[in-house]
């Protein structure tokens, strides 16, 4: 089995060899899903924007599964303060954006801002390409099983304000879901967890993976809060 562990220059891979069953939906939805079914945004057709990549990492907890997530510092210029996957910008050293690229960057990029130990991470899968308008970033969600956890936590306070773990249980909760509607009139799902809301881009992930993978709990959504105008 190749894992993320590859030294930097030779290749990191998909696997699904010896992932736990529960992550069959998952991998299914994977395989499946079609770019229109994530998002509405999608990257333009003449290649503009800047390539970037998320880790979408799956562990497991004393809840069951879990997803990582951080909350990026509020002194950032773009998505400040908001919850996220790990993520950010391509570097020329990741490697072709259109090959293994992405894969290399959501890990160097999930290390420097949790310090996540990329060596137990085992990545099974990609997502389409989606765009992010208010950013210009053309984001690539990679998949990753969290084989051998390690300690994460704030890295850079100019970067990251906090790192956390959500149990996939907290985030099907009908309790815990509403519509956040932005002040500018946008309208996207959202999670209530561990002391925050999570919305945008990241929670519109996390909402159609729970969708296509079977995780979905009928939810109001008839519920709304309204994002605050920081945001």
């Amino acid at each position: 089995m190749t894992r993320a562990s590859e030294t930097r220059g030779g290749q990191v891979t998909l696997s699904k060899e010896g992932l736990p069953g529960w992550l069959d939906p998952v991998v299914h939805a994977v395989e499946t899903v079609e770019p229109i079914q994530l998002s509405r945004f999608l990257p333009p057709d003449d290649g503009a924007g800047r390539q970037s990549a998320v880790l979408i990492l799956f562990g497991e907890g004393e809840r069951g599964p879990e997803l990582l997530l951080m909350e990026r510092a509020s002194s950032l210029r773009s998505h400040a303060g908001q919850p996220s996957f790990p993520g950010g910008a391509l570097d020329p050293e990741d490697g072709d954006p259109l090959a293994d690229g992405p894969l290399w960057c959501a890990l160097r990029e999930s290390e420097e801002e949790t310090g996540l130990d990329p060596s137990g991470v085992q990545l099974f899968g990609v997502l389409p390409k989606l765009y992010i308008p208010v950013s210009g970033f053309v984001v690539t969600p990679v998949l990753g099983w969290w084989r051998e956890p390690s300690p994460v936590g704030v890295v850079d306070p100019n970067e990251t304000a906090r790192v956390f773990t959500v149990p996939v249980a907290d985030l099907t909760d009908p309790a815990n879901r509403a519509m956040a509607i932005h002040p500018l009139g946008h309208k996207g799902p959202a999670f209530l967890v561990e002391s925050t809301l999570v919305w945008g881009f990241t929670a519109g992930v996390i909402d159609r993976l729970l969708h296509y993978a079977g995780w979905e709990r009928p939810w109001d959504r008839d519920r709304l809060v309204t994002l605050d105008l920081r945001s």
